[in-house]
């Protein structure tokens, strides 16, 4: 079932066309990818997909709901829920209190079994429950973005460069965690500057070039296509 089917979105800044036209679907349950160079087009995508940014053209329907001038607060609200890049944590407040805000919207019983899962993901964050998040490591703040978005139990959680500036061994972490939040039954689009990782993890892949989709398909057969090696894994394309 397409949970998430976008129409010939275009994405402008000024002058500037960013996004031209793209189409794009990811199914229940599906851990998809965009990958691309920086300024394909994927963190505008993502942005557009959110409500952050404005779409110029085009539509964009969740869970069968067309999305069209429904702002970003309420498209969180209904499940559609984004980790910015950078990852954009409340620096003053504790991990606790960030993780709180993830479950703002909710009142529902479940949210003392979501914080003990977010604990059980990144253990990290269950030892620094009381530390002001903006003292934790680069790692540590995007398990907490992380962990915050999970609080929102997303249908669908749309994560923008989870990896990027961290540390090899943070950078794993983070994407073999993305991998367990997909197993767990919730649907991830994934843009991603490791284009190897995330072919190796997403079950489907759209390869961004210049605000257009250049190549798509199964993530296996591009991860060995070798237009995409050529270009995203630093081999010969020949």
């Amino acid at each position: 079932m397409k949970l998430l089917e976008i129409r010939g979105l275009e994405v402008r800044y000024g002058g500037i066309l960013a996004v031209k036209g793209i189409d794009l679907e990811v199914a229940q349950g599906e851990l998809v990818c965009l990958i691309g160079a920086n300024g394909a087009g994927k963190s505008s995508t993502l942005r557009a997909l959110a409500g952050i940014a404005p779409a110029a053209a085009g539509t964009i329907r969740f869970g069968g709901r067309e999305l069209s001038g429904v702002p970003a607060f309420e498209r969180a609200r209904s499940g559609l829920i984004m980790v910015p890049e950078g990852r954009g944590v409340f620096a003053r407040l504790s991990v606790q209190e960030n993780l709180a805000m993830g479950a703002y919207a909710r009142s529902d019983p479940g949210i003392a079994a979501d914080y003990a899962r977010v604990f059980e993901l990144f253990p990290r964050l269950a030892e620094r429950r009381d530390q002001v998040a903006g003292t934790l490591s680069g790692g540590e703040q995007q398990m907490l973005a992380i962990g915050r978005a999970l609080m929102s139990r997303p249908t669908l959680l749309a994560l923008d460069e989870p990896s990027m500036g961290l540390a090899p061994m943070a950078a794993r972490k983070i994407l073999e965690v993305t991998r367990e939040i997909n197993r767990a039954g919730v649907t991830v689009l994934l843009v991603e500057q490791n284009a190897q990782a995330a072919l190796a993890l997403a079950h489907r892949a759209y390869v961004l070039e210049s605000g257009q989709i250049a190549l798509s398909g199964e993530a296996r057969a591009l991860l060995s296509d070798r237009r995409v090696r050529g270009a995203y894994l630093g081999e010969t394309a020949t």
